[in-house]
């Protein structure tokens, strides 16, 4: 089905959005909006009312995951839904578009269907998950993980912040405490647009990117333990120092990465992304660093040569630096392909609609993730100018918004069986 969106109703909505927990910045435009806060409770509240003047009906669950659901007239409200959707929250001093862009799409997508007079046969979803970012509570995607049963409502709920907040108290701070579970499992599909965060599709001139397979992510903690001592008296050949030994943990890493790369896939990458060094003072010989590895790609094996190259380095630097060193792998989620299905859905929409369509590979996780693991879901990109992310200067052109928005909607209607 060949939807038209309104392209000037889905930028105010984002920019209406992007007003609150804005920041001060330099270049661009930014926004600050942790979960439990003031410019959260706004966000949120402004969502609900906009679901509402469709007639979608609202509901928000334990963990604060808000849906509104949409039952046409003739649609049968047993069926499984297509839903769609992302999150409202933001890392600190973050864009506009990262989000909220997938929440007022999915809405916007709703409303295009309404408005052509589409009858779906099975009730259509808006999502908005809880702390997609991780910057309060957890490492990220908690609203989604409470969604597919990887975390309890209660295990959530426990989650607590920097200075002893619960997730609990906080939801219930900006009145959006809610009940019960949003249980993806019971979708039919799941559609989630995002903006690109690379250059892909810019450098490809497409304005809509069909991701094949999210990236799976490996991080490992590692300690070195070598001895701190005087700078000044320590002879060079006395010295066990830890941060030598971890520089050549960066630098192997960085190496690994690029073999692989190199030998099998283009797409892996590897990363030492945190140091803590102690004593850290000038005239002190290193005794102890943790560092923190962040390994990604597509392919499962890939990741595990990089692993491997790792404990290859330390048990080097043990042997040759004196060094101890420990390991520890504390979170590792597999790449997650998308359903094959909602794929060809979604090059139907472009060509529908006459908007070209790209395929593509995401290295960034997203909500998606989880929600693949109990339905069928896509994820679809958007273009970033420069790849920038995370950042005021995060930008997606309104008209690339407008067509991927366009192709979602198109993709929607597909699946739901709209005529």
């Amino acid at each position: 089905m060949n939807l038209t969106v309104d392209g000037d109703r889905l930028r105010d909505d984002i920019e209406a959005t992007a007003a609150f927990g804005d920041i001060d910045a330099g270049e661009g435009r930014g926004r600050t909006v942790l979960v439990g806060t003031e410019a959260n409770r706004r966000a949120r509240e402004y969502l609900v009312d906009r679901m509402e003047a469709v007639g979608l009906d609202v509901t928000v669950d334990a963990v604060g995951n808000v849906a509104g659901t949409w039952i046409p007239d003739g649609a049968d409200p047993e069926a499984a839904p297509v839903a769609a959707g992302s999150h409202l929250d933001s890392v600190p001093e973050g864009g506009i578009f990262d989000g909220p862009l997938g929440v007022y799409a999915a809405l916007e997508s709703v409303r295009a269907m309404q408005e052509a007079d589409a009858t779906p046969d099975r009730p259509v979803v808006v999502v908005c998950f809880t702390e997609e970012e991780g910057q309060r509570f957890a490492d990220g995607l908690l609203g989604s993980s409470v969604a597919v049963g990887e975390r309890t409502v209660e295990e959530a709920l426990a989650l607590t912040d920097d200075d002893g907040v619960t997730l609990e108290a906080a939801l219930e701070d900006i009145g959006f405490r809610g009940e019960g579970r949003l249980d993806a499992s019971e979708w039919g599909a799941f559609y989630e647009l995002h903006i690109e965060q690379d250059t892909t599709l810019e450098e490809a001139g497409v304005p809509v990117g069909v991701v094949t397979t999210i990236t799976g992510i490996t991080h490992l903690d590692v300690e070195i333990l070598g001895e701190a001592n005087h700078a000044g008296a320590t002879h060079m050949r006395d010295r066990t120092d830890a941060l030598a030994a971890a520089a050549e943990l960066v630098l192997d890493v960085e190496a690994a990465a690029n073999d692989v790369v190199e030998v099998s896939s283009d797409s892996a990458v590897g990363t030492v992304g945190s140091l803590s060094v102690s004593p850290n003072a000038t005239n002190v010989v290193p005794g102890h660093v943790e560092a923190g590895v962040d390994i990604r790609d597509v392919e499962y094996d890939s990741m595990e040569t990089v692993v491997g190259a790792v404990r290859d380095t330390l048990a080097r630097i043990e042997d040759e630096r004196g060094v101890d060193t420990e390991l520890a792998r504390p979170f590792d989620l597999r790449p997650t392909p998308m359903a094959e299905r909602l794929r060809e859905a979604t090059h139907r929409a472009g060509d529908g609609a006459g908007i070209d369509t790209l395929d593509l590979h995401s290295g960034a996780a997203h909500d998606t993730m989880y929600v693949a693991d109990v339905t069928d879901a896509s994820l679809l990109f958007a273009p970033s100018r420069e790849g920038i992310s995370h950042n005021p200067r995060e930008w997606t052109d309104w008209d690339d918004c407008a067509a991927a928005t366009r192709v979602l909607a198109g993709a929607i209607a597909d699946v739901a069986g709209a005529e």
